[in-house]
Parts: C-alpha cells; structure tokens; sequence
C-alpha cells in the first residue's frame, strides 16, 4: 500500500469504523478513543496525541466538523477544512483512526 494510501485508510465513515471497530474488539486491543477540533496543529496536540497512543494498542480521534469548529471557535474558523485536518491527523503513524 502507497503511503497516500496509508493515510487515507484511516479517514473511516461510521459504517466503515463500526467494521474497524468490531475487529479491533476481537482481538481484544486496548483502545483509545480523543476528540477535538485540531485546526492548526501544534506541539502540544502532538505529545498529548502521542501520550494518548501510549495508553492503548489503538487510537481513535473523533474530529469535530468544520460546522462544530464554528460554532465553539468564532465564524472566522475553521481555517483548514475537515477533510485536510482529518488527513493531517491520519498522517501521524500513532493515530489508527
């Protein structure tokens, strides 16, 4: 699989992620699930992200809508829109969702 391949694999619909989901629970890995807005990412998302990762065999980051970011961060916001922040997070080889 092409690393941009890589990469796209961990961007899931919510059927595609119940799926994903379901497997991880079969083999029994600890998971660990986060949400946020991570519309410009900086260094304290990445050791916070990467701590997370630490505590699990997997983790799951529920990323608010450009929608949601509006509303809890002014109208001006979000400047980089859900698919390039989802692509962003799916980019860091300690994120599996």
């Amino acid at each position: 699989m092409s690393k941009h391949n890589n990469i796209q694999s961990k961007i899931f619909s919510l059927e595609e992620f119940q799926r994903t989901l379901g497997i991880w629970r079969f083999k029994n890995d600890t998971i660990v699930f986060t949400n946020g807005c991570f519309d410009l990412i900086h260094l304290g998302h990445i050791d916070y992200l990467s701590k997370a990762a630490d505590l699990g065999d997997r983790l799951i980051i529920g990323l608010n809508t450009d929608s949601s970011v509006s509303k809890l961060k002014g109208k001006h916001r979000p400047i980089k829109d859900e698919q390039s922040r989802a692509t962003i997070l799916a980019s860091f080889s300690f994120i599996d969702a």
